[in-house]
């Protein structure tokens, strides 16, 4: 059966979270920012919406350097526990469609707003069930959390993930198996996967300047440059193979939910039922896959959009509602007794994630 391999890549994320936070930067350039705090714009880019990119802003870029492109830019800083909480959400959309293996499902988080998603056995090998799939997530994520992704389809993890940023944002680009010299020969090798800056300098310096030169290149002379091991894989790359597998990385995962209250404030008899909700929601997708957490997150947003966040790490891992639920009580007791601004959302989240060993009561703790 061919393999067929999905790369979701969410477009522009964390500009398109605060404009789906604030409805009115929408038609505005938004450039999000790592500020130092060493001074208003003292940092660097980290994403920008493509309206800022159309006066040639990219990330990487100092912010002050994209204020003289745009002056009228709104300039934001990064909020990365609630893109996260976010991101989260979307993995767990994402995890829903993978293939489903002895080992957990054939699903491989690379980022906070990327992930592979293996779908052999959903499609039959199908490149045109896998195109319909991929308008399933890009419809279903767009239902439940107002954004929007770019899906790669292809028979391995390389060419998926090129093929995603062919059409963005909220495209879909396939490359089957058949069509593989058309799409990576035209390439300049610096857009194979995989490549840096240093390599791809080697290359040109060799006179391998597209992907067809690398394909056609002598194995022995990239094996005589690179070393055994990265002169092959450089070949290999060059013709579109990658027997890769996707592995999902113990321990960095995250499962986390947000929610808004209904109305600002500090009373905690507001905020304790949606405290728990949040927890009971976090507690079914850990039961969902038979995971247990060690780390404990509780995130609020103030009236003021200003966001806190504090975490616990436990002595074992646990999979309890209860633990889970009396963990977020005690950090948001501490939140109520420093915060003089009254709470606007609220947010769970766990993280430490282990596959369950077997069960620990709370006499454990």
């Amino acid at each position: 059966m061919q393999r067929v391999v999905l790369h979701v890549d969410m477009d522009y994320f964390f500009a398109a979270i605060e404009e789906r936070e604030s409805p009115g930067l929408r038609g505005k350039a938004v450039v999000v920012c790592m500020l130092s705090g060493r001074s208003e714009l003292s940092g660097a880019v980290s994403t920008c919406n493509y309206v800022a990119r159309e006066f040639g802003i990219r990330s990487g870029m100092p912010c002050s350097g994209a204020k003289k492109l745009n002056p009228d830019a709104v300039f934001l800083p990064v909020r990365k526990e609630f893109y996260t909480t976010v991101s989260d959400r979307v993995m767990e959309i994402l995890r829903s469609y993978a293939d489903v293996k002895e080992d957990g499902n054939a699903f491989e988080q690379i980022s906070i707003d990327e992930a592979f998603v293996e779908i052999t056995e959903k499609t039959g090998g199908d490149f045109n069930l896998a195109f319909d799939l991929a308008m399933q997530i890009q419809n279903e994520i767009k239902e439940k959390e107002m954004l929007t992704c770019s899906v790669g389809i292809g028979p391995n993890k390389l060419i998926a993930k090129m093929a995603s940023s062919i059409k963005k944002p909220e495209g879909i680009t396939v490359v089957s198996p058949d069509k593989l010299e058309d799409f990576l020969w035209p390439l300049k090798v610096s857009k194979l996967w995989g490549i840096g800056d240093v390599t791809a300098g080697k290359l040109q310096e060799m006179g391998i300047i597209k992907i067809k030169d690398l394909a056609e290149h002598e194995v022995l002379d990239l094996v005589s440059t690179f070393g055994k091991t990265r002169g092959i894989w450089l070949k290999q790359a060059a013709a579109g193979i990658d027997d890769s597998p996707l592995k999902e990385r113990d321990g960095s995962e995250q499962i986390g939910r947000i929610a808004t209250l209904s109305e600002d404030t500090l009373d905690l008899e507001l905020i304790s039922p949606l405290l728990e909700r949040l927890a009971e929601d976090v507690i079914s997708k850990l039961d969902s896959r038979g995971l247990s957490f060690r780390v404990v997150t509780v995130m609020v947003i103030n009236s003021n959009f200003r966001m806190y966040t504090k975490s616990r790490t436990l002595n074992h891992p646990v999979y309890s509602k209860e633990i889970l639920l009396g963990t977020a009580r005690e950090i948001m007791n501490e939140f109520l007794s420093e915060s003089r601004v009254e709470l606007r959302r609220l947010g769970v989240r766990v993280g430490d994630l282990q596959k369950r060993k077997g069960q620990k009561s709370l006499f454990d703790y």
